[in-house]
């Protein structure tokens, strides 16, 4: 349970007042302060602000962390929790990875006992690395959704997951029929969402795996529930957009497919979207639907280049996604470098400023969370992470060698790992590591 005592925690502290629509905003928003206090009481930011030259603490329970830089907790816009054992398996192209490593491993989650193991491993590995909150892909099978959700709400996380929709062009152990998808992910939505910090998202896999009839039942769950999330892919290869245009014939485009239904929006978070025609682009910022950008796994399946300056320049909201297990790490400072790399490849620079923007306050605001989380305004929510900047040599000297803030953090998102991960809080309570 939250402490109903006020706790003060000292330190220096980096965080964005207010959402932006442009890159050239972020840095207006972004608020930097060397040595301040933070305010905590029942889980909730009481306030921050800085410590007056001299000054004294006044609270009941100070908690000194001077040399350390708190941050809100990272925000993982796009993750898949059943690939999380495969994590670093051979690549190659997207088909081939999925039916050799990605579905064998999804198939093992009809064991509850499996699904909880693995929910609680899933859960550590986020917290070590800083993430506080995340939009989950479970497996076909509820048993999978009902171990996460168990899992995340003992450690009262905020946290968007459910349960894999597909009916077709899988193997046949991870398929299933409409009615029964409609079916288990109703008493699902009915169990978990808003059970504490927790919510739904309907996770139809992608459109190739979804027949028509399926994708009819995903739209009369958001009409039943229109304040759920929505998750799927979107355009994350040439193959994949053809793939779609040739079961979807009728269908202008491959957002097209989602948009008959009704399936974009606010909430509705599609992942990827590295080939995308104008025409997609439109509708994306006209239906204020959002994208999670997963420049590691993009990578390291050769998927393609995500187009950073068009998201902006559509006003497309956009949160950083690791998509374990094509991605090859849990942790979004790494994330964040390669994401910099896909930036310079496609002539545009990457300031630290922004990249912490996309891990925290825009990634609340593409989950449509920003309400709760993603900064340090008073009544928010208490999730951050406590991050050790020089727990390396290099980063040492690097350090030592910075002009200024904006230097020492692009120097923690090229060089950063989850070594500098000192301390995550998640509503207001320490929860990694377990001895804090």
């Amino acid at each position: 349970m939250p402490s109903s005592t006020v706790q003060a925690i000292r330190a220096s502290f980096f965080d964005f007042r207010a959402t932006a629509s442009s890159a050239e905003e972020i840095a207006g928003q972004a608020r930097y302060i060397e040595d301040g206090v933070l305010l905590i009481e029942a889980g909730r930011i009481v306030r921050l602000q800085p410590i007056a030259p001299g000054g004294d603490v006044k609270a009941a329970e100070v908690i000194d962390l001077r040399g350390k830089l708190i941050m809100p907790g990272f925000i993982d816009t796009h993750i898949h929790y059943p690939q999380t054992e495969i994590t670093g398996a051979p690549g190659g192209e997207l088909q081939t990875w999925l039916h050799h490593y990605a579905f064998p491993a999804e198939g093992r989650y009809h064991c509850a006992q499996h699904a909880a193991r693995m929910s609680d491993f899933f859960l550590d590995q986020l917290l070590r690395n800083g993430t506080t909150s995340a939009l989950v892909f479970g497996s076909v099978h509820p048993q999978s959704v009902d171990a996460l959700f168990s899992a995340a709400s003992a450690l009262n996380m905020r946290l968007i997951a459910g349960k894999v929709m597909m009916d077709r062009n899988a193997p046949d152990y991870l398929l299933e029929d409409a009615e029964t998808s409609f079916q288990q992910t109703c008493e699902l939505i009915t169990r978990w969402h808003h059970h504490g910090r927790l919510s739904y998202a309907l996770t139809p896999r992608f459109a190739p795996g979804c027949s028509p009839a399926l994708l009819e039942k995903v739209q009369m769950l958001r009409r039943r529930w229109p304040d759920l999330w929505l998750q799927t892919h979107l355009s994350e290869t040439p193959q994949e957009v053809a793939w779609v245009k040739s079961l979807f014939p009728e269908r202008e485009n491959y957002l097209d497919v989602y948009h008959h239904y009704q399936l974009t929006g606010r909430r509705s978070v599609f992942a990827h979207c590295l080939h995308l025609e104008e025409k997609e682009w439109d509708c994306l910022s006209a239906t204020h639907s959002s994208i999670a950008f997963c420049p590691t796994s993009n990578l390291f399946l050769g998927s393609g280049l995500f187009n950073l300056q068009r998201c902006w320049q559509k006003r497309v909201k956009m949160g950083i996604g690791t998509d374990i297990g094509a991605g090859t790490t849990f942790n979004l400072l790494q994330t964040l470098n390669d994401a910099g790399k896909v930036g310079q490849l496609n002539h545009y620079r990457l300031s630290a400023r922004e990249a912490f923007y996309h891990a925290t306050l825009g990634g609340a605001h593409a989950l449509d969370l920003d309400k709760w989380i993603g900064n340090f305004e008073a009544g928010k929510e208490a999730d951050f992470v406590v991050l050790d900047p020089a727990v390396s040599p290099l980063q040492q000297l690097r350090g030592a060698n910075s002009k200024d803030i904006d230097e020492k953090l692009f120097a923690l998102m090229t060089l950063g790992d989850d070594r500098n991960i000192m301390q995550t809080w998640v509503n207001g309570q320490p929860v990694w590591p377990r001895t804090v």
